[in-house]
């Protein structure tokens, strides 16, 4: 098992992980690839040919532009938002792109997104989410050039190198303890040494890094998706993009300030849509967010994890010892949550997808659903078999989930889309700890048929902006 959960849970810029932040790592690799062979001076012109979904839906969901700053040599984890605004502004007014700059070797070529050929209708061998580069000297001739594919999640493969590609460019395979693809595998891991999902998955975490270096990286990653979350309760406005897509989450966060002062538990349901809500519109907006596990799909995981830390048992008990308290409890509860929903997403990437692009929102909405629920059902108390199932139940009621943005943003029915899945996240917990952890149809068999349904999935609704709510909702 290659896959770590910070592989899963990255931190990027919306408003999409397979259209905007895969393509910016690809470009980066691109260009950190001229350095390495020298040829960045030599660089007369480029030549970016993107393919299928991205070239669909890529000028609303940001792809163009994210491969600029990629070939500037922006790193999606480290740039921020308001270094987006003025990079493409000035690429914008100059028409100029500072070839590699953030990469020690700026080479300044006239280029802007206009140059960027796209070919919708064309999708190579791979996935439908392909990006050809090409560097070019004085006479044309061709440089360096190197293929990739944004495969889902901030995923990125190299034509070639398919084996092993994370989300970093640097990812590298690590040899763990348990190793697991499946479900089964992973419960046989739990069954045979006694230890809890989280455990499993710490265990293998613990292989690449230390148990200290693990459990901050995973607080960081909520700490960003907290930040999200704040952002997005403060901004008002529109959404970009020609939707004019009011943002609700300012609003509404006034109003139930308003109605719950003292957070009584009743309006839980409440809170959980406000949080999923504002993540996504600060997703829409081209925000810093964490890719949980991709960035359609971002407000699910955060919104379930506020009401593991805000309304579970273990959180109100501790509470009654004091703020100190109550945060180590809260920081208790993200750790294992994010584990236990990391070992959930590692069974999604191995066995199906969590491409919009290749199978549908399923795969995107469906698998965040499915970790939260799991997460959730670990912080619960319940059983490896109980968080399997709970991981099913949240599954099995996305499957054959479509993918089709109006406009191509990633804003309806994407924002609401994530407050639905949430509350079926928090639903599909209760109803799998009100069981023994026994059900009829396994993890495994739902993960399968979501990748079937996938193939089976006509274009028009992964991603390509040809069918459903893309086409019967007049976008202007």
């Amino acid at each position: 098992m290659a896959i770590s959960v910070f592989d899963l849970f990255t931190v990027g810029i919306g408003p999409s992980s397979s259209h905007t932040v895969g393509p910016m790592r690809a470009a980066l690799c691109f260009a950190q690839s001229l350095v390495a062979d020298h040829v960045v001076g030599r660089t007369a012109g480029l030549r970016v040919d993107v393919y299928g979904s991205l070239a669909a839906t890529g000028r609303g969901h940001g792809t163009f532009t994210a491969i600029l700053l990629g070939l500037e040599g922006f790193d999606p984890e480290q740039i921020l938002p308001a270094e987006v605004e003025e990079r493409l502004a000035d690429i914008e007014a100059s028409g100029i792109l500072r070839l590699c700059a953030e990469l020690g070797e700026r080479h300044d070529l006239r280029y802007r997104v206009e140059d960027v050929v796209q070919h919708p209708l064309t999708v190579l061998d791979r996935h439908t989410n392909g990006m050809r580069f090409r560097a070019l000297d004085a006479a044309g001739g061709v440089l360096a050039e190197g293929t990739w594919f944004s495969v889902g999640g901030g995923f990125i493969v190299r034509e070639g190198e398919e084996a092993g590609a994370g989300t970093q460019p640097d990812a590298v395979a690590a040899a763990v303890p348990y190793p697991f693809r499946t479900a089964g595998e992973l419960l046989g891991h739990c069954q045979g040494t006694d230890l809890s999902i989280a455990e499993v998955m710490l265990a293998n975490e613990t292989s690449r890094r230390d148990e200290e270096q693990v459990k901050d990286g995973l607080l960081h990653i909520w700490t960003v998706m907290e930040a999200c979350k704040d952002s997005g309760l403060r901004r008002t406005g529109t959404l970009p993009g020609g939707l004019n897509v009011a943002r609700r989450a300012p609003a509404w966060h006034t109003r139930l300030r308003s109605e719950d002062p003292q957070r009584d538990p009743a309006f839980s349901q409440e809170w959980v849509n406000l949080v999923a809500l504002a993540v996504n519109e600060e997703n829409a907006s081209g925000g810093r967010v964490v890719t949980a596990p991709t960035n359609g799909a971002a407000g699910i995981i955060p919104a379930v994890l506020f009401y593991a830390t805000h309304y579970t048992a273990v959180v109100q008990a501790a509470a009654e010892h004091g703020p100190a308290a109550r945060e180590a409890a809260r920081r208790e509860i993200v750790i294992r949550f994010l584990l236990t929903a990391g070992a959930i997403g590692v069974l999604y990437k191995e066995q199906a997808s969590i491409s919009g692009a290749e199978v549908g929102c399923q795969g995107e909405v469906g698998s965040a659903s499915s970790m939260a629920a799991a997460g959730l059902a670990e912080v619960l108390g319940g059983t490896p078999a109980q968080i399997e199932n709970a991981a099913e139940i949240a599954m099995e009621h996305n499957l054959g989930l479509t993918c089709d943005p109006i406009g191509g943003l990633v804003q309806i029915p994407c924002i609401e889309r994530n407050a639905i899945a949430a509350a079926k996240a928090i639903n599909a917990a209760k109803m799998a700890l009100w069981g023994d952890g026994t059900h009829r149809v396994s993890l495994d068999e739902v993960i399968v048929t979501m990748r079937e349904t996938g193939k089976d999935m006509s274009h028009k609704y992964k991603e390509t902006a040809l069918g459903g709510l893309a086409v019967n909702v007049v976008a202007c």
